[in-house]
């Protein structure tokens, strides 16, 4: 059986030196994310003293790079894709366990999750501790059907929560069809997850979907679940935490100013309530904590399955689609480079749209062959360079409709621009501008299939 902890992957970056302990006491408030971002993009770090003395450990920055999130999931960093898209393709149903160690402590009574979980508070003119790492497990009122997700969880006081949630996010639709029908909407908070669990919770998937059914496609094998104490739902039996309680569309609470993936800070308006009644955990339970803001893991989190998800929905339309990576310099949600295979006259700039379509976030996408690797930079630039004709090339569409957390949107606006930096017919052929210059390619062959021993 496939470790289907959090902690099994931390112990492995221990083993490849790829964490950091740091033991000496840590203010929750503001200090242990002023040192998660300021070693962003490093180890994974593991505060051993957080708060109070009895307070968890916490631990963050786990997967900063996409190499770590294919260390994750048990393959090589160019394998991270292929992964995925297996996983999309060939999901495997969750099994019910009836022993879980996230239930092995129970509390049920005057829940107080600042006396709890060491939660942190993350920038200076947010108001409160957030949770950041939360996968939020609801269903349908109307169908029954799961829903997984992560949505930003801010403490209340008490059990008291507040959750910030776009009206187009399949939770808040379970919500609004639990307000038609006079209810509150149930949910369970998963926290310290296999890396399985986080992805598949961004995966772009529709309504009804079930997210555990992919889960077990990244895992291999059925995702374990235990059931609630006090809800009607699942939840993986290997988490860390676990917060059961609900969610109340009538209860709105100003929100103020919060941190958005661009790095700035944004005022949405009211959030929505809701109470924690339970609390189960490990006995030797991990609080995991995601930096929100411009971090490398919380882009990395959502552009990983963006992409992936992207890809096989354009593979449908155009086979000549090879890669969609979800730039984290474009903030793991706003640009894209989209690797395909010759495409023919115009594939470039129809793929452009499509991707478009499909993610409403996206305002710049870049197409190139797959003789370019979509993730460096370098060669993307190169291919820019090199193949991109503006006159031609260039794709300009203004006054687009933008979601509310786009940056530079002008009453819900964006101009949208796409780039194909594709090859024509002819390039590359001997008397053009575009043939390569190279040595004898038998003998560039025969170099590099013996290049170590030079």
């Amino acid at each position: 059986m496939t470790d289907q902890s959090m902690r099994g992957f931390i112990s492995v970056l221990e083993q490849r030196g790829e964490l950091h302990r740091v033991k000496r006491l840590v203010d929750p408030r503001f200090e242990l994310g002023a040192v998660m971002a300021l070693k962003d993009r490093g180890p994974g770090l593991l505060f051993e003293k957080v708060g109070a003395a009895d307070a968890m450990p916490v631990v963050g920055n786990l997967l900063a790079t996409r190499e770590r999130f294919a260390q994750a999931l048990g393959v090589e960093h160019e394998e991270l894709d292929a992964k995925l898209w297996q996983a999309l393709a060939h999901p495997i149903k969750p099994v019910l366990v009836n022993a879980a160690p996230v239930q092995q402590v129970v509390h049920a009574d005057n829940i107080d999750l600042a006396g709890l979980l060491p939660v942190p508070t993350w920038f200076e003119r947010e108001t409160a501790p957030y949770i950041t790492a939360g996968v939020i497990i609801a269903k349908d009122p109307e169908t029954g059907r799961r829903n997984v997700s992560i949505a930003r969880l801010r403490l209340e006081g008490g059990g008291r929560i507040m959750a910030g949630i776009a009206k187009n996010h399949h939770l808040y639709i379970l919500a609004e069809k639990a307000k038609a029908l006079g209810r509150k909407l149930e949910i369970a908070v998963a926290i310290g997850n296999h890396t399985a669990v986080l992805l598949g919770s961004q995966l772009y998937l529709g309504l009804g979907d079930d997210e555990y059914d992919t889960v077990g496609g990244l895992l291999g094998e059925a995702l374990q679940l235990v059931r609630c104490k006090t809800v009607d739902l699942e939840v993986p039996a290997h988490a860390e935490i676990v917060l059961e309680g609900h969610l109340d569309p009538e209860a709105l609470i100003d929100e103020g100013p919060v941190s958005e993936f661009h790095g700035f800070y944004v005022n949405y308006g009211p959030g929505m309530g809701g109470s924690i009644h339970c609390v189960t955990h490990r006995r030797d339970a991990i609080y995991q904590a995601i930096l929100p803001g411009y971090a490398a893991e919380h882009c990395l989190l959502g552009g990983v399955a963006i992409g992936a998800t992207l890809c096989q929905a354009l593979q449908r339309m155009i086979p000549a689609v090879r890669r969609v990576v979800i730039t984290e310099g474009g903030m793991g949600r706003l640009h894209a480079v989209i690797s395909m295979h010759q495409p023919r006259l115009g594939e470039g700039a129809r793929a452009v749209m499509l991707a478009m379509g499909h993610v409403n976030l996206l305002k710049l996408v870049i197409v190139v062959e797959d003789d370019v690797d979509p993730e460096n930079w370098r060669e993307v630039e190169w291919s820019l360079a090199a193949r991109f004709r503006g006159g031609e090339d260039l794709i300009v569409v203004p006054h687009v409709k933008a979601d509310r957390c786009d940056p530079v949107h002008e009453n819900l606006t964006v101009t949208k621009i796409g780039m194909v930096a594709t090859t024509r017919p002819g390039d590359g052929e001997t008397d053009t501008r575009s043939e390569w210059a190279r040595a004898p390619l038998s003998l560039l062959n025969r170099v590099r299939d013996d290049l170590s021993n030079y």
